[in-house]
């Protein structure tokens, strides 16, 4: 069977849809071939609004943000935030898992996914989509309250989001909890490859695009390889890395910064890490949970998948859910309660379930009731 009649066994379209007006469906457009109908069906089921940028440079120029929404807005709203190079279908299988209890809504950022993915000098900035966030969630959501999970570029972006939000810039809604997962929030611990930081160079960097370019698009595969292969062609989503790749200066300069905000937030955090991780080590989420998150008042939780790598919502979605559900249903530990906890826990849990690190309370060490103890023994 061919590919175009598959697709259409299958009772989906062929065609890309155009540039659309806020909240619509799409037209149709023969520009863009898809091989996989994951992709399609994806793309087919979203939605689009405008956005004008706030960035300086990029002179109010408006783009189309590609969105997806899941379960029923009555149950308590999560937002899933993407990271670099991939899009909001990294989120497609942790949906499943939680779709039956939880509002879910997702989007593609400018330069990433089914958005528009300008390359005329566009200067994409992890400042202007937190405040992109901020527009999808008041004016196209309009939600009252809900979660936020980032991922990889994605927590930065949270992390400037909850900078404005802390602000008193967002008080139309509550934020009641915060995820974070792998990424490179603290670069001097990352574990970068060359391939991420040739993008900064004026000269490489072009050039590595123009041979990235040149390799023909994986039409053959798993259904994920080649759904991933077509989102990233999508708008020439190859060619816009060398811009969206740039966010790794703006990262550098504003990281620490970010990273403070977090021991006097007073919005719940759970933090959890794919262990075979190897761009974004384990050594990050140790450093930033001793340094920032491991005396916070405010409830915080630590969590190893050890199954995980880079993506573990798309590794081990069950795992993450299984860190969602417990952290958004009142099942974290206090501190007093945190060492019988890991007792128990830890004679439950399964080899793939998440690992809960406790919180570092450094304490003088007493045994009441126990003999004295002297180099010379022990009296008795």
């Amino acid at each position: 069977m061919q590919r175009r009649e598959f697709v259409k066994w299958l009772g989906v379209g062929t065609g890309v849809g155009a540039v659309m007006a806020s909240g619509r469906g799409f037209t149709q457009d023969a520009d863009f071939t898809f091989y996989s109908a994951l992709a399609e069906q994806w793309y087919r089921a979203g939605k689009y609004f405008e956005w004008t940028s706030t960035t300086e440079y990029n002179n109010e120029r408006k783009v189309n943000v590609f969105y997806r929404q899941f379960g029923d807005p009555q149950n308590p709203a999560l937002l899933l935030v993407h990271g670099y190079p991939t899009s909001s279908f990294d989120y497609r299988d942790l949906i499943a898992e939680l779709e039956q209890e939880y509002y879910l809504c997702t989007l593609d950022f400018p330069g990433f996914g089914f958005s528009d993915k300008p390359q005329q000098g566009y200067s994409y900035m992890l400042a202007d989509d937190a405040r992109l966030l901020h527009h999808f969630v008041h004016e196209i959501l309009g939600l009252q309250q809900f979660s936020l999970y980032t991922h990889d570029r994605g927590v930065s972006v949270g992390l400037a989001f909850l900078d404005n939000y802390l602000q008193g810039n967002n008080q139309h809604y509550q934020l009641d909890y915060h995820f974070m997962s792998n990424s490179g929030m603290f670069l001097p611990l990352a574990n970068l490859f060359p391939g991420q930081t040739v993008l900064l160079d004026p000269v490489r960097g072009p050039e590595a695009i123009r041979q990235l370019k040149a390799v023909p698009r994986r039409t053959e595969g798993t259904p994920e390889e080649v759904a991933y292969a077509d989102i990233h062609a999508f708008n020439d989503g190859i060619g816009a890395r060398l811009g969206v790749g740039k966010y790794l200066l703006e990262r550098a300069v504003n990281e620490t910064r970010w990273l403070e905000l977090l021991p006097g937030s007073p919005v719940p955090v759970g933090y959890l890490w794919g262990m075979l991780d190897v761009v974004n080590p384990v050594r990050i989420a140790n450093h930033v949970w001793s340094t920032y998150l491991n005396q916070r008042q405010q409830e915080s939780s630590f969590w190893y998948i050890p199954l995980g790598g880079h993506y573990p919502q798309r590794d081990q979605p069950e795992q993450v859910a299984r860190v969602i559900r417990m952290c958004l249903q009142g099942q974290v530990p206090t501190v007093e309660q945190e060492d019988a906890f890991m007792r128990t826990y830890a004679a439950s849990r399964e080899q793939d379930w998440p690992l809960y690190v406790g919180r570092s309370q450094v304490r003088q060490m007493e045994f009441p009731g126990a003999v004295p103890y002297s180099p010379s023994g022990y009296r008795y």
